[in-house]
């Protein structure tokens, strides 16, 4: 854990310049717009450690599975999200001696994300290795107003130098990635071109075996260089190479002269273009950004984060840290997915880095739609479901090239188009119960917003698709009488290839009985649909549904009755279940960066809420003292070394009235990446567990559930807190709600009156 981004209710601020850390600010201080993104690299030249990353929503690389074993069923690609052109390259050089802070003596530095208006600006003074001494203030951001465009403002004051300076502003598309194969790059160059202060560079990936089609991705940038208020008119010289374009001037500078240099960049891709048309709309960008000119992008860039900020804002009173770190995780989920494009989806590291791959994963389903339900027009969060939807065809191949058949459904683990792109054996093989986050996705989302039509228009088909699979999955046990499910790996992965996993078998138990439902919704309130869908889907609903019944009568459930707890899987009592996290020593944490992957899988020790998973989902069909049970065995052996797991505890912490343990799993989940917990957010950000995070406050503290077309409120105020208050959309209502120490209060924006019960 790292405690060094200091405290502030909009603001991400690192103060000093410490390298070991830079690779972690990067990330924190990413910005995006849904479209395309930037980690907080420097605009200078920088030869320290650093994750350089530019990133462009949907475009990915289908790179060469490589795995020591093969294994029939292994996909052939992992869809690499791709780092593309550096876009916000600014060279300075005084004389010969160019500016890098590695080099430098660096004094005043300051990194600040200004959540709140939705910009990063940085600040310092460096004292280059001749004495040159320099004071530097960085402004840039993604414009969400118009999301083709980034800006950058660089304002450097000459301190103690007389002499030449030369300004090189460029576009490097000749950029691999860190998880590359032996440094392999993944771009093909297009086009370079270069005029009076402008540049363009058009890269294309590389074609595969297992995907024909490519990206082609077009960056262009014009820049101004003024000193003392004066535009700089000398002759501009011009740099090309392959998949690299650039310009730059030379000039005489003085002590005590401020140059300032803008620059403006138009990112654009075939996914909305054209190829022929790619350089022509991405100059039509650079022409808008330099035409509105820096000041007022950065207004309508503030004026749109307001307008995000009014509907999603999240206030705590009392707890600068639990406010810093809600705004944050909130503000990295509206960075990353708009639902402006419905092909697109939420990334587990958004354009913040490259780990993980894959651009879909059930975390969408599970966590980032309730979020978006609430926080955004009802059509983002049906976009989310409808993507699955768009993808079923794919995910009924998935299952095909496992042995499945007849319509069965396997949605990918990690996907970008739909097929499974994931190589792990444990994880593409056996967390199915990836499945039934999606199913209980689209219950989820027609509980909140009683858009029932979903079902007859998208989700019935969906649910058989699922549901099929699931009763090809099991099989049925003479020995026990029942059905069970072999071979499988719940939520928590540091236990896997093990027999009836608890959750997995009840989600998929649930999983056929809410399909049996929805096929009765459609055939009584849409017949003609439901015949249209039996006929393309060839679905036999005498013999499939009564398959279906009976598996999910006799689907086989774990229980101990000696501990009075449903065991994670079979056999998870005969580990050392008497040990808990309490017995590990400090410098084994996190256990999967000390400890051998054997020593793991052999412990108790639980990655995150697997049990408690399907418990946080189907809480109503326990009593509050099974809940408790439950939660006191698992939570004390949980390590927590998923971004997804705080949460869940949080949550449950909170209605079992766990204030203290509620209070500290919610920290943990809003500040995993702030304070660095688990040692890795230098990789990038854990975009998808960020919706947990609001999860925690409003299920959480405030205690919000949907319940008979009422919306319920059962709220904990915590003791560090003087008050919370939120908005949230829910159904035909904009509702504001404030919890006091006094109570609770709840206007609704056009002063109507809604189905609210608190308790």
């Amino acid at each position: 854990m790292k405690d060094y981004i200091i405290k502030h209710p909009w603001k991400i601020i690192e103060e000093g310049f410490d390298p070991k850390l830079n690779e972690i600010s990067e990330s924190l201080c990413s910005i995006g717009n849904g479209r395309f993104g930037q980690r907080a690299n420097f605009e200078e030249k920088y030869s320290g450690a650093s994750l350089q990353g530019s990133y462009v929503a949907g475009v990915y690389y289908p790179d060469k599975t490589r795995v020591g074993w093969w294994k029939n069923g292994y996909p052939d690609y992992f869809a690499k999200v791709l780092n593309a052109t550096n876009w916000i390259g600014i060279d300075l050089d005084f004389d010969g001696e160019v500016l890098d802070l590695a080099t430098c003596k660096v004094s005043n530095f300051r990194r600040e994300l200004n959540m709140q208006a939705g910009y990063l600006e940085r600040t310092f003074t460096a004292k280059l290795v001749s004495g040159i001494e320099v004071a530097v203030t960085a402004k840039r951001f993604c414009s969400i107003a118009d999301d083709e465009i980034g800006a950058i403002e660089y304002r450097l004051k000459v301190l103690n130098y007389g002499g030449k300076l030369t300004v090189r502003s460029y576009l490097d598309g000749d950029v691999e990635n860190k998880d590359s194969n032996y440094e392999e790059k993944f771009w093909n160059p297009i086009l370079e071109e270069t005029s009076y202060r402008q540049a363009y560079v058009t890269v294309e990936t590389k074609e595969t075996k297992f995907d024909a089609s490519t990206f082609q991705v077009c960056t262009g940038m014009q820049f101004y260089v003024s000193k003392n208020g004066e535009e700089v008119t000398e002759d501009v010289f011009e740099y090309k190479k392959p998949k690299y374009a650039g310009c730059g001037l030379e000039f005489d500078v003085t002590e005590g002269d401020e140059v300032v240099i803008y620059k403006y960049a138009g990112i654009v891709s075939d996914l909305n273009y054209d190829r022929a048309d790619l350089l022509e709309n991405c100059k039509r960008a650079v022409t808008r950004a330099t035409e509105t000119g820096f000041d007022t992008l950065l207004k309508n860039q503030a004026d749109a984060w307001a307008a995000k900020w009014e509907e999603a804002d999240i206030v705590i009173d009392g707890d600068v840290s639990a406010q810093q770190g809600i705004r944050f995780n909130i503000f990295h989920l509206y960075q990353t997915y708009t639902g402006e494009d419905k092909r697109l989806n939420i990334g587990p590291k958004g354009f913040t880095g490259e780990k993980y791959g894959g651009s879909t994963y059930w975390d969408t389903e599970a966590y980032c739609l309730p979020f978006y339900m609430s926080t955004a027009n009802q059509r983002v969060a049906r976009q989310l479901l409808v993507y699955r939807h768009n993808h079923l065809q794919k995910a009924i191949e998935n299952a095909a090239k496992l042995g499945f058949s007849k319509g069965a459904a396997l949605y990918p683990m990690v996907t970008i188009t739909g097929e499974e792109c994931h190589n792990e054996w444990e994880i593409t093989f056996e967390e199915i119960h990836r499945n039934g986050a999606i199913a209980y996705a689209i219950y989820d989302y027609i509980n909140y917003t009683g858009d029932e039509n979903y079902l007859s228009e998208y989700g019935a088909e969906v649910l058989i698709g699922i549901a099929r699979f699931w009763a090809q999955r099991v099989h049925f046990s003479t020995r026990r009488g029942q059905y069970v499910m072999h071979g499988v790996t719940g939520p928590n992965e540091y236990d896997n290839n093990m027999n009836n996993n608890w959750y997995t078998n009840y989600i998929a138990k649930w999983c056929l009985e809410y399909a049996m439902k929805a096929i009765e919704y459609v055939e009584k309130n849409a017949p003609d649909t439901w015949t249209n869908l039996k006929e393309k889907i060839k679905f036999y609903p005498a013999t499939e549904t009564n398959q279906w019944k009976d598996i999910a009568t006799k689907m086989y459930l774990p229980y101990d009755e000696e501990l009075g707890v449903f065991p994670q899987s079979d056999g998870f009592f005969d580990k050392d279940w008497e040990k808990t996290v309490a017995d590990l020593k400090p410098e084994e944490t996190p256990i999967n960066q000390n400890w051998s992957w054997d020593r793991i899988l052999r412990s108790v020790y639980i990655k995150q809420a697997d049990v408690l998973q399907g418990i946080y989902f189907f809480e109503d069909d326990f009593s509050d003292e099974e809940i408790r049970r439950n939660f006191k065995f698992y939570e004390p052996r949980t390590v927590h070394e998923s971004s997804l797991s705080p949460c869940v505890h949080s949550i449950l912490a909170a209605k079992l009235g766990m204030e203290d343990k509620a209070y500290e799993m919610y920290a943990r989940s809003a500040r995993l990446d702030l304070d660095d917990y688990n040692n890795d957010t230098e990789d990038g950000l854990h975009i998808t567990s960020m919706a947990g995070t609001w999860l925690a406050v409003i299920k959480g503290f405030a205690g919000m559930r949907v319940k008979n077309n009422q919306l319920h409120f059962k709220p904990m105020l915590p003791q560090k807190w003087n008050s919370f208050s939120f908005k949230i959309r829910w159904r035909d209502y904009l509702l504001e709600v404030k919890i006091t120490a006094d109570g609770v209060e709840v206007t609704e924006a056009d002063g109507k009156d809604a189905p609210i019960v608190i308790s």
